[in-house]
């Protein structure tokens, strides 16, 4: 029987730090709902406000600590700053998130 290959736990413990990191953070409910309408494209501050219903301070609070972790990224446009998820692996995660605890979509029934 093949002996299975050796794993690299340095690498390993690596791993589960940058996990936990990124799970610590997207483990607020204002931070996981900004990053789900950023997934579907980028939007400035008073974009999130509208569609999200998180009001100032929390919104700049909550923006703020997901571009600390380096999850979304700015763009500058004259007086606004547009964010986006900067981070592919979040995406990935967010689609996964999405497919097990988001609600599907109802069809719509033919009138009769």
């Amino acid at each position: 029987m093949p002996k299975p290959p050796e794993l690299d736990i340095a690498a390993m413990r690596r791993g589960a730090a940058n996990a936990t990191a990124m799970l610590r953070t997207l483990a607020h409910g204002d931070r996981l709902l900004l990053l789900c309408q950023l997934a579907h494209g980028e939007h400035c501050v008073s974009e999130l406000e509208a569609l999200l219903d998180i009001h100032q301070p929390t919104l700049s609070q909550q923006l703020s600590v997901l571009r600390s972790e380096g999850l979304v990224a700015t763009r500058r446009d004259g007086k606004y700053v547009y964010y986006r998820v900067g981070d592919p692996a979040v995406l990935e995660l967010l689609k996964t998130l999405y497919s097990l605890y988001c609600p599907k979509p109802r069809k719509r029934r033919a009138p009769s």
